[in-house]
């Protein structure tokens, strides 16, 4: 089962959906993952009554984060920002379906965290907070 997850992981990585910039987004916010260096910024549109209409995000980092992020943003279509910063680590964690290390716990949360940080319009704390890791650890694990 592990290897079905893994393939799923590495698709999301090298094609990431809802991957670019939205101009006209209401919410918005970047931010690193200070152990590994990723990079993200995640965009998102709300309709008149205040719920996704559509997200985007861009950036770089491991396969992890990506498609973690990936994942996170085909969630998040009609949720209200309240229930965005409700969101559990839990959430991403079954999303990914593989067990996640704590070196790369940061990795697999950076989206959500992003998101609720642009939900909240300052910085959300983190949901775990790791251990600092080995950036080449993804080259290693295949992940």
């Amino acid at each position: 089962m592990d290897d079905l997850y893994r393939e799923q992981i590495l698709e999301h990585y090298k094609r990431p959906h809802n991957f670019g910039r939205l101009e006209d987004s209401d919410l918005e916010y970047e931010d690193t993952n200070p152990f590994c260096g990723d990079e993200q910024h995640v965009f998102i549109k709300l309709d008149g009554e205040g719920r996704v209409e559509e997200v985007a995000f861009e950036g770089k980092g491991c396969a992890i984060s990506t498609a973690a992020t990936s994942m996170l943003t085909d969630e998040l279509a009609g949720m209200s920002r309240e229930e965005l910063v409700r969101l559990p680590k839990e959430f991403v964690l079954d999303l990914l379906g593989i067990h996640i290390s704590a070196t790369r716990m940061k990795c697999a949360l950076l989206g959500l965290k992003i998101v609720k940080s642009a939900s909240l319009g300052s910085a959300a704390d983190w949901e775990d907070e790791g251990q600092p890791g080995d950036r080449s650890e993804a080259t290693r694990t295949g992940i």
